[in-house]
């Protein structure tokens, strides 16, 4: 056996080929799965997409609401709803109940409520499809928001707001966008110890009343079922549930930038190292350079890109670097750049990017760039439709903000056109240094040259949390 492993040494290193001489064949096509779309006759929309790999089955509720839609007085309280929703039992099921009939059958069912959209989930055997189906439309119909369940949730989000300055990197995402979009934009405002003290049940319950409608829902089933018997299944538990004519589709918050331009700093004298975040208000999804503006991100971020090549590997002043435009559905997202580096080394590392991005509004990317992030973007592209739960998610999403269900492909078909005369010109019209926001979290003892050499003004961010209780020393 060993000589004949030997003998074929010399033939294998013969065939062996340097990584730039390696052929791969062109991505396939991809292609939706066949599903269903219909509509109850209580204007709920319903998807369908069977899929029979695996016995189990999967479904998704979408509720037309979001945190954005809560008063500034009661910040926290769509949150507490999602979860208590869960939590706090049905009319039918206390909470221990539900939790005991879940766990028999190793299912799940979980809710809760975001910044743009509320959900609703389960996962089942498909054996146990009809009990935990009826399980989730109770949740979704009848939560009973048990007290002790809410004042539960409360203790655990208290604890959230005693913890939020622990990691410095979570302070420069939650002040950074403070920055951008203002600290009492429903986009940016954080949960505080008043405004949860403020929420009561009845709050929950109001909440819940006002946007839990079926007219205001999409729901989503994929799995091993069949569609005629899920359809049965879906008539019976949410059927008879009664329509809100008088439904009426919120107002979305304005956006605008709040802050354009500056230097702004949180001190924390315990770091050796600075946590970086730069940039500005961003664009939104449906933008037609969303393709170019994509390929453009993908110039100068991630490996190979040039924070990457430029930042950390030439000049050595990075732990991270990134960069990306960042878009949302149907609200501004951001142009962000930033990133992790040595306390002395912050004021070039800044200077540093700010150079990368306005070389790219000076001169067109070269062909060698253009390719790799095409071709990065184009090869990842395959992972939206790793799995049916995927896809369906996706058009369940694209419905509900409104996007044409065939947009990913659009974006596909752009990304495959974008040139390098592309990029610039989106670089040209979309990326402003002259509103570049700049937030560092880090030791300013410790940050020499100190940060007044990239501005007159520094403007420092106290993150003391309000109503915080000492801690005396004993």
């Amino acid at each position: 056996m060993l000589l004949v492993v030997l003998l074929g040494l010399p033939s294998m290193a013969a065939t062996a080929q340097h990584y730039d001489g390696l052929k791969f064949a062109p991505l396939p096509e991809i292609k939706l799965p066949k599903y269903e779309r219909f509509v109850l006759d209580n204007g709920m929309i319903v998807y369908l997409l069977e899929d029979r790999e695996l016995p189990l089955v999967g479904g998704t509720a979408l509720i037309r609401t979001g945190d954005r839609f809560e008063s500034a007085d009661k910040v926290g309280l769509a949150g507490l709803t999602g979860t208590v929703m869960r939590t706090g039992g049905t009319t039918k099921h206390s909470p221990d109940e539900l939790n005991q009939l879940l766990e028999q059958r190793a299912a799940s069912v979980e809710a809760g409520i975001g910044t743009t959209s509320g959900s609703a989930s389960f996962n089942a055997l498909s054996e146990d499809l009809p009990t935990v189906f009826e399980l989730f439309s109770e949740v979704l119909r009848t939560p009973n928001f048990a007290p002790q369940q809410l004042e539960l949730a409360k203790t655990q989000v208290r604890g959230g707001i005693a913890r939020r300055n622990d990691d410095p990197k979570d302070i420069a995402g939650r002040e950074f966008q403070k920055l951008i979009y203002g600290d009492t934009s429903p986009y940016a405002r954080t949960v505080e110890y008043a405004t949860i003290d403020n929420i009561s049940r009845e709050d929950l319950v109001g909440f819940y009343q006002k946007y839990f409608h079926p007219n205001n829902i999409i729901l989503g089933i994929v799995g091993d079922f069949n569609s005629a018997q899920m359809r049965s299944l879906i008539q019976k538990n949410l059927g008879d549930w009664k329509a809100n004519p008088n439904l009426i589709k919120p107002t979305l918050p304005t956006v605008s930038q709040a802050k354009t331009g500056g230097i702004f700093v949180v001190n924390q004298p315990q770091l050796t190292q600075s946590y970086v975040q730069i940039g500005h208000l961003g664009g939104k999804l449906d933008s037609p350079d969303y393709a170019a503006l994509d390929v453009l991100s993908g110039v100068l971020s991630g490996f190979g890109g040039r924070l990457f090549n430029s930042v950390r590997s030439r000049q050595g002043l990075a732990y991270s670097v990134y960069g990306e435009w960042s878009p949302n559905y149907d609200y501004p997202g951001t142009f962000l750049a930033g990133g992790q580096t040595r306390s002395d080394a912050t004021v070039p590392f800044i200077k540093a990017i700010g150079a990368e991005i306005e070389s790219l509004k000076a001169k067109p990317v070269t062909p060698a760039e253009l390719a790799f992030a095409k071709d990065s973007t184009l090869n990842s592209f395959v992972f939206n439709f790793e799995d049916p739960a995927q896809t369906l998610s996706r058009l369940m999403r694209y419905e509900y903000y409104g996007y044409p269900a065939d947009f990913i492909f659009r974006y596909e078909k752009g990304v495959k056109a974008t040139t390098a005369a592309d990029v610039q010109r989106v670089a040209k019209t979309y990326l402003k240094p002259e509103n570049l926001v700049t937030l560092v979290v880090g030791n300013t003892t410790a940050i020499q040259p100190p940060l007044n050499q990239l501005a007159t003004q520094v403007t420092p961010i106290d993150v003391t949390i309000p109503g915080a209780k000492p801690v005396v020393m004993k």
